[in-house]
């Protein structure tokens, strides 16, 4: 292959070996002058190892490199992890923005509407519609979501067709918006194509998703046989959800409250985007005490378990919202794996009022938007790809989605993660080069690279806490005035009962006191060795050592 040919290459900088912070790039042409198209910019979404860390979004340092060829970003769908990362990431690469309707009405309420987001030119694009950014041609085609207007991206190069799912399902029932269009994808199977890019989350699930509409028969049966207040929970992004609630309360001749600013602000771009027409009014949170037990349904934030989200308060009897006995509360979503514990919490808050709670373990009042292996197989038979490159999903989805696509006869299989420069053609496709990739901690306004300090030091933190201890000694080295001890994070005894304050004021005097009077005249030699000696003190009787801070000023 000459230096200047032209290449097709796919890079990955999100969502690949994780689920979320999805970010992918498509170049095309030489090596040294390639064209590039973005396909979305999500969030991830931060654990408890980081601790104090908001969120997490992809490092954009080779975007920045190659951003006078970046041509555009084209947005799949508007769930956070594909959306939610525009406004912190847009200043480093300032391209036009492509998206569907709800999903540029949704980013300008929610992101690009707090105080000091950018201003982002976003073109409108229908569901169906091409755009051309040369050399690319991209086609959105709808696919059944778990949020309205989703597509999967059909990008037409000189090289090849590549197919890029985003996130679907194949759904007869969706309960709003469009199917998955399976005659235009069997069309552009039949024309060819070079490589499928596919999502990978529910690869591990055999047979075929469960429907919206069974979902909304389900909620309908169980909200119109309720006596009582009912509470329902949901991602509120799921505007077919919200419908399917809606349409439940109105047949049980309920009013729907909505609880929640991110449930406000997708009701009103889904009443915007006429996905809520026929569907009166929802009530806010100040009509809730004066309506009759039977007479309401709150829709609610906070599915997941988040603390200040309004399930969690509610839980607890801190919020407006308050539920008796008898009344219901329905988790219409799944747990994503790692909010078990505080989904949990919630729960036994309920059940510990006599609050009847109903999940998806004991009916089916909820649906992933993701397809399982059946639909998989499907979504391979209309496509027919000659590459198959699994994406969105953690190592052991794509592990396994990758041994999938070999069962159904992909001549290609090409295991890629983060930062690899994926080759499409021409010649044998594979990872060819790596770029710079990794993540960046939104911690309050401020984005930090992954090893900063700070992350670091938090984690020690909040694992033994912080001593904090400030003196001043004159120039014979004598203290003057009384220290300033402050700690926090640390038990206030020893297990044998002992003050851990006393403790750390002996340890402190005692140090002092043993220094060599010429020593105590260096404030560096001081501070060393109270520090020092106050770790090992309070390790010794409680097992953990403390972060020590110790500032000597010289008067």
């Amino acid at each position: 292959m000459s230096a200047g040919a032209d290449e097709l290459v796919f890079v990955p900088l999100g969502g690949l070996g994780e689920i979320g912070m999805n970010m992918a790039l498509y170049g095309f042409g030489p090596k040294q002058s390639r064209k590039w198209i973005m396909v979305d910019c999500g969030i991830g979404f931060a654990g408890p190892e980081q601790a104090g860390i908001d969120l997490i979004v992809p490092d954009t340092r080779f975007v920045e490199k190659i951003r006078p060829n970046l041509l555009g970003l084209i947005i799949t769908h508007a769930h956070e992890d594909h959306i939610g990362a525009v406004a912190d990431l847009w200043s480093s690469f300032k391209c036009r923005l492509y998206a569907t309707p709800f999903a540029a009405g949704l980013l300008k309420m929610k992101k690009l509407s707090e105080p000091g987001a950018p201003e982002v030119p976003i073109d409108i694009v229908m569901q169906g519609a091409k755009i051309s950014l040369e050399p690319f041609s991209i086609e959105f085609i709808p696919v059944a979501h778990s949020i309205p207007e989703a597509c999967a991206l059909a990008i037409r190069t000189p090289a090849g067709t590549v197919l890029h799912t985003g996130d679907w399902k194949i759904d007869v029932d969706p309960g709003l918006g469009k199917v998955t269009d399976s005659k235009r994808l069997s069309a552009i199977g039949d024309e060819g194509v070079l490589a499928l890019i596919c999502d990978s989350t529910n690869i591990l699930r055999e047979g075929i998703s469960p429907s919206e509409g069974e979902v909304a028969k389900t909620l309908r049966e169980i909200i119109v046989a309720s006596t009582g207040r009912v509470v329902v929970s949901t991602f509120a992004s799921n505007v077919a959800r919200m419908r399917a609630v809606a349409l439940a309360a109105m047949a049980a001749e309920r009013d729907v409250v909505l609880v929640g600013r991110s449930m406000d602000r997708v009701a009103t771009v889904a009443r915007e985007c006429g996905y809520l027409d026929g569907i009166p009014e929802f009530l806010s949170m100040e009509a809730f005490p004066h309506m009759p037990r039977d007479k309401v349904v709150v829709l609610a934030t906070g599915s997941q378990g988040e603390r200040r989200a309004a399930l969690a308060r509610i839980s607890e009897n801190d919020h407006p919202v308050a539920l008796n006995p008898g009344d219901r509360v329905i988790f219409s979503s799944r747990t994503i794996p790692g909010n078990e514990r505080e989904v949990g919490r919630i729960i036994n808050n309920f059940i510990r009022q006599d609050v009847e709670v109903i999940t998806d373990r004991s009916a089916l009042i909820h649906a992933s938007g993701h397809p399982r292996r059946g639909e998989v197989a499907q979504f391979y038979d209309w496509i027919r790809p000659t590459i198959a490159v699994p994406a969105h999903g953690e190592e052991i989805h794509l592990a396994e989605h990758a041994r999938f696509a070999a069962s159904r006869g992909v001549p290609h299989v090409v295991k890629a993660r983060n930062g690899d420069v994926v080759l499409l053609s021409p010649g044998e496709p594979g990872v060819i080069d790596e770029v710079p990739h990794g993540r960046l901690y939104k911690d309050g306004n401020a984005l930090l690279p992954s090893d900063d300090e700070s992350i670091h030091m938090r984690q020690k933190l909040a694992f033994a806490g912080i001593v904090t201890i400030a003196l001043a000694l004159n120039d014979k080295g004598d203290l003057v005035g009384l220290p300033d001890v402050v700690f926090a994070g640390l038990p206030m005894k020893t297990r044998g009962g002992a003050a851990i304050d006393a403790l750390i004021d002996e340890t402190m005097f005692q140090t002092l006191d043993s220094l060599p009077r010429q020593k105590r005249r260096d404030a560096d030699i001081v501070s060393s060795a109270i520090e020092k000696a106050v770790r090992n003190v309070v390790g010794n009787v409680w097992g953990k050592k403390p972060t020590v801070h110790v500032l000597v000023v010289e008067v």
